[in-house]
């Protein structure tokens, strides 16, 4: 019999490492298919809390935030485009690319979870930013992606153009920043154990097995 693992993976769509991330996780559980099996939340982190509706250049963000040189952010986008590639994700990024504001996407991200797509659609919105380079703020793409992702698209149009879900996002955010939680992804295993960043797929593989033999 395989052990189910209530995973709550916290993490914002503007980072790149989430989507990474996430594919290890997916790879990981693939692996353990028959050991593990896992119940996934997707919990709400926003990197950029202050984003405007404008969004910013990302090369010129992260040389403000992290005073990253062009260069450096270059090669640090080669290698997330490296790990991605490896576990079955596209990014297709580059200097021109934009940072948005993603408190709507996490708003549409806790309604899904109401309809069981929240997988379909964080799935659906890392594409859409990192591969697409859609604009993850605006909500007729909100709107569309969420059709794409299965949902109601109408529904979405209407959730996004009201206050709906808001201090519902807001109380989940405010759980995990009281909980410790400054950096994403982060991994909350049996609401226990913390796996951080965007591990390899072995790290998760090694990680979930060892917790699944000792729930058991």
């Amino acid at each position: 019999m395989a052990k189910t693992l209530k995973i709550d993976f916290v993490s914002d769509i503007a980072c790149p490492w989430c989507a990474v991330g996430l594919g290890s996780l997916e790879t990981a559980l693939e692996r353990l298919k028959g050991e593990v099996e896992a119940d996934i939340h997707f919990q709400p982190f926003e990197l950029n809390p202050q984003m405007g509706p404008e969004g910013e250049n990302v090369a010129e963000h992260i040389q403000k935030k992290y005073g990253s040189t062009p260069e450096q952010s270059a090669k640090n986008r080669a290698h997330i485009r490296e790990r991605g590639a490896e576990v079955g994700f596209t990014f297709n990024t580059d200097e021109t690319s934009r940072i948005w504001n993603t408190f709507d996407a996490h708003r549409l991200l806790h309604w899904a979870g109401t309809e069981g797509k929240q997988k379909a659609l964080k799935a659906a919105l890392l594409k859409a930013n990192f591969t697409d380079g859609r604009n993850v703020s605006d909500a007729s793409v909100l709107a569309e992606v969420a059709g794409e992702a299965g949902l109601d698209a109408a529904r979405a149009r209407s959730i996004l153009a009201s206050d709906e879900y808001t201090a519902e996002v807001r109380e989940r955010e405010a759980f995990y920043q009281r909980a410790g939680i400054q950096a994403v992804p982060a991994v909350i295993v049996a609401d226990r154990y913390l796996i951080s960043g965007g591990q390899p797929p072995e790290v998760f593989e090694q990680a979930l097995r060892q917790i699944a033999a000792e729930a058991a």
